[in-house]
């Protein structure tokens, strides 16, 4: 587990002894999130890891090499943090030492999501959700830059940042951290991020998403395109395409005050969202509109919000120092 704080440090917790094992220091501000980047290739970096603890006196050179943090128990080499400093750092969670820093952003970086790779490119492009269909909007202001990876956008780890500066930068996780795009459409602070892979997406004249063993068959390899929700202090839920320089496909405006979390439900057909106006709503991207709403969630602002991976239960936390689990239909 990975922690941050505005003591401009980030801990790494071992969570089975309830002890920190590595802190790491470079951040000149506030340090607003942490997250640990997926393994490039899979498995293979762990699985290289194995093999090399499993070799004679490993155990201990590992002790002393890489200050009780072994990848292979993190599943991931890699941390990413974004701070109020304006910077974006890369951490090589075994030496401790910044791997890169990235300077796009001209103000306080608030949010960070993380997507995993596909384990191959997508070979399709079915099922394309375009800026004009399904009520999505080809003038909401999104779009940017187009990718710089040789790669699919669909076969990227990727990383997603924003803040203050109302810019979402999407970068390659890996190689040379270099950027995918741009998103530009809100008009205040974004506050929060969540990838949604166009896998789990209904195809394009179906009424149903594939099914979780479809998927897996694929070798999790995304059908065309990848999705990624952001909420802001603009009121606003907007949902993205990051493939071909990226574009806003939809804008959900229900909310009355700042949205301060947003969430994919794991079957890829709902958003999630919450904020200052006390409420928990759900939006179905299909009809592009809010489903439902969880009026006075909690008695004042709703902050966060996260998922069980495998059962139907929403957890919420607030401002009133109180986390509320709830039962999804």
């Amino acid at each position: 587990m990975a922690s941050s704080s505005t003591d401009l440090s980030i801990k790494i917790w071992d969570v089975q002894e309830y002890k920190c094992v590595r802190t790491l220091r470079g951040h000149d501000h506030t340090i607003s999130a942490v997250r640990f980047v997926p393994p490039s290739i899979g498995a293979l970096y762990l699985e290289k890891s194995d093999s090399s603890s499993n070799a004679p006196g490993a155990e201990a050179a590992a002790g002393g090499a890489m200050g009780g943090v072994d990848a292979s128990v993190a599943g991931s080499k890699f941390l990413v943090s974004a701070s109020r400093d304006q910077t974006v750092k890369f951490w090589d969670i075994e030496t401790g030492f910044c791997d890169n820093t990235i300077s796009d952003h001209g103000d306080w970086v608030r949010c960070i999501a993380v997507r995993p790779a596909s384990a191959a490119p997508s070979s399709s492009s079915s099922g394309k959700v375009k800026p004009g269909e399904a009520g999505s909007e080809e003038a909401a202001g999104g779009g940017g830059e187009g990718a710089t990876s040789s790669s699919p956008v669909s076969s990227l780890a990727l990383v997603a940042t924003s803040g203050n500066d109302r810019t979402i930068y999407v970068y390659n996780a890996h190689d040379k951290r270099e950027k995918v795009c741009e998103l530009r459409g809100h008009d205040h602070v974004v506050e929060s991020l969540s990838f949604l892979c166009s896998s789990l997406l209904p195809q394009k004249g179906t009424t149903s998403k594939p099914s979780t063993s479809s998927v897996a068959a694929a070798g999790g390899v995304s059908s065309s395109w990848d999705y990624l929700a952001s909420g802001s202090r603009d009121r606003s839920v907007r949902l993205w395409s990051i493939a071909g320089g990226g574009s806003c496909l939809m804008t959900f405006r229900a909310h009355e005050n700042w949205v301060r979390g947003v969430l994919v439900h794991p079957s890829g057909n709902h958003i999630l969202s919450c904020g200052d106006d006390r409420s928990i709503r759900v939006f179905d991207i299909k009809s592009n509109r809010c489903l439902r709403t969880i009026e006075d969630a909690h008695p004042h602002f709703v902050t966060s919000l996260a998922m069980h991976h495998t059962l139907p239960i929403l957890v919420s936390g607030g401002v009133d120092h109180t986390i509320k689990c709830w039962q999804l239909d």
